[in-house]
């Protein structure tokens, strides 16, 4: 199953109590969570236990937000392949703040060696992950783009920052529009990236052609763009307006709610 940018952006219009928090709550809530994971001790027993609470309340959320299970879940698993390669690599490294090891019962080549600290390290790393990408998966399936980005500005994010930042939201639906057409016309040749009948070598020209059109295609549009922005007054003092909104009762409790549960998660 295909999962577009319209799909991913449609969870964030949803109408929920947590899609109705305020950005800023959002954002924070998010940060203070992934710190909290990530500067969690390296070898402790306990930080499962901790982790699982966050985990929890972060799925809670998710649950009370009505988010699409299916998107949810592939939008975690195309995250996860980025830090599990380094996951997997850990039993057979022996890490320098380790100070004994005790190697696994098991016969590899090349002489290498698995230890039982290198697999507890892992798993620490994979469950701190787990708890990140769960809560940046959260924070942008219940909030929209351009929301994202003015509350970013709100919390003070340089205005060059938000100025690119809110370009960038603006024209990649463009740019998904103009890979969606090259997909298609390769589609109507016949072309697929997975066919065993062809040259693995051919595939991937194949496939560097179709980057190398989007490159080219993608420089072109900004190109345009920005030559219209130049026609219409744009320069580079130009500021982005944000309109000012004050923070709600709801967003006070959920930022209590979220202490609550860091505090619960630190004395585990």
């Amino acid at each position: 199953m295909e999962i577009t940018l319209t799909d991913i952006e449609r969870e964030a219009y949803k109408d929920s109590p947590v899609h109705r928090l305020d950005g800023r709550a959002k954002i924070l809530a998010t940060i203070a969570i992934i710190v909290f994971a990530v500067s969690l001790p390296r070898m402790d027993e306990t930080n499962f236990m901790k982790l699982a609470i966050l985990e929890i309340y972060l799925i809670s959320l998710m649950v009370i937000a009505r988010l699409n299970p299916l998107y949810t879940i592939m939008r975690f698993l195309s995250i996860l392949p980025f830090g599990l390669a380094i996951v997997l690599i850990q039993p057979f490294v022996r890490q320098p703040f380790i100070e004994s090891f005790t190697v696994y019962p098991v016969d590899l080549p090349l002489g290498i060696t698995l230890t039982y600290e290198g697999i507890f390290f892992g798993m620490v790393l994979l469950a701190k992950y787990a708890v990140c990408i769960t809560a940046i998966v959260l924070m942008s399936s219940t909030m929209k783009m351009n929301d994202m980005v003015t509350s970013a500005r709100r919390l003070g994010m340089p205005a060059e920052f938000t100025l690119i930042l809110s370009m960038m939201v603006r024209y990649l639906f463009v740019f998904w529009i103009i890979l969606k057409r090259i997909r298609v016309a390769q589609k109507t040749r016949l072309f697929y990236i997975w066919n065993k009948g062809v040259p693995h070598r051919w595939i991937l020209e194949q496939v560097a052609y179709t980057i190398s059109s989007l490159f080219i295609r993608s420089y072109e549009q900004g190109e345009r763009t920005y030559i219209s922005m130049l026609c219409r007054g744009y320069s580079s003092a130009q500021k982005v307006y944000v309109h000012k909104n004050k923070i709600k009762n709801t967003d006070i409790l959920f930022a209590i709610i979220t202490i609550g549960v860091l505090l619960l998660a630190f004395t585990a």
